[in-house]
């Protein structure tokens, strides 16, 4: 009986707790990571401007215009021509100058013999060439317009050409804006003459009669020989004749001289025989060589004659290159102060009785 008291209250028990609700196992409270120290921006250097140094100005332009030509090394001629004319003293003045300056390699493309003439006069034509090369106040590159005309130093007028690169007259400017002290220069590549210069240039006699000027200050003909190198054997033919005072006279004289691979090319034993009777055929050989006057290669046409100081007549010819006697003339126009030297590769001989 007591067991089945015991069975309803153990089910009514049961119910009762399984009615009541679980005890919630308190939840693991997370420990709460220690925060992140936020990240603190580190406040951003402001921009520290470096000083600007302070633009200076190339050293080229501490230099004036006589002064940075010396420099730059390829202008010698040039600078050698301004000294000759006494200009150094106007060009290295406050200015501003525009000087359009020819190179080494411009005035060596001059006609053969045109520096020396220049040279030789300084305070006349040269003078007035390199003023021609000089406009007053300072034209840069950037001021050059097509067909744009200035008055130079000189009194003339020069004119640009603006297409493909720039030409001041018949002259290509290669270099720009090269700026001094006391101005600016344009490289040129060519010598540009004044209208009067370039009209005596184009006269053959004023371009001989200023070679023969500069020639006044030159070597007489015997000494060029010596300077020479390769006529060793005529002048020490020419000194056992006893023909050097005549030789270095006033003249004029047209020495035609062989070199010494000439007088190499004779028979054996012919030059030292020479040399042992020097008053005899030695000298009237090296007479047949001379020619009294001036004769320039121009002068020389085809079966053109000439009586030589030997008295015997020698005879050129023009076809395949000018022979004298049927001698190569290999050089010409070698300058001196009392004539003028052809170099020819073979000895000649006078004509026998």
């Amino acid at each position: 009986m007591k067991r089945l008291i015991l069975i309803p209250l153990l089910l009514a028990l049961s119910l009762f707790l399984a009615a009541c609700p679980a005890a919630e196992t308190p939840a693991p409270t997370a420990t709460p990571a220690p925060a992140a120290a936020e990240p603190t921006e580190e406040p951003a250097a402001e921009p520290t401007e470096e000083p600007m140094a302070e633009p200076t100005e190339e050293p080229m332009a501490e230099m004036n215009i006589v002064e940075t030509a010396i420099s730059a090394g390829n202008f010698t001629t040039l600078v050698a021509a301004v000294e000759a004319a006494g200009l150094v003293e106007a060009l290295t003045g406050e200015g501003p100058f525009t000087v359009f300056a020819p190179t080494d390699e411009a005035f060596a493309a001059l006609p053969e013999g045109t520096i020396d003439a220049l040279l030789a006069d300084p305070s006349g034509d040269l003078t007035q060439i390199l003023l021609y090369h000089v406009v007053p106040g300072m034209v840069m590159a950037a001021d050059v317009t097509d067909g744009l005309e200035a008055e130079t130093l000189q009194g003339g007028t020069v004119t640009f050409t603006v297409g493909d690169g720039v030409m001041i007259n018949e002259a290509n400017v290669v270099a720009t804006d090269i700026v001094a002290s006391n101005g600016v220069i344009h490289v040129i590549d060519a010598v540009i003459l004044p209208p009067a210069a370039e009209e005596a240039a184009a006269t053959p006699e004023a371009t001989e009669e200023a070679a023969e000027e500069a020639a006044m200050d030159e070597m007489n003909i015997v000494e060029t020989a010596v300077s020479a190198g390769s006529f060793t054997t005529l002048v020490a033919a020419v000194e056992a004749a006893g023909l050097v005072d005549a030789l270095s006279g006033e003249g004029p004289f047209t020495v035609f001289a062989p070199t010494d691979e000439a007088f190499a090319a004779l028979p054996e034993g012919t030059v030292e025989a020479l040399l042992a009777d020097p008053t005899g055929d030695l000298t009237q050989i090296l007479l047949y060589h001379v020619v009294a006057g001036k004769v320039m290669a121009a002068d020389v046409t085809d079966g053109s004659e000439a009586e030589t100081l030997q008295g015997g007549t020698v005879t050129f010819s023009v076809a395949d290159g000018v022979t004298i006697n049927g001698v190569n003339i290999v050089a010409t126009d070698i300058v001196a102060s009392n004539g003028v030297i052809h170099v020819i590769d073979a000895v000649i001989l006078p004509p026998t009785e």
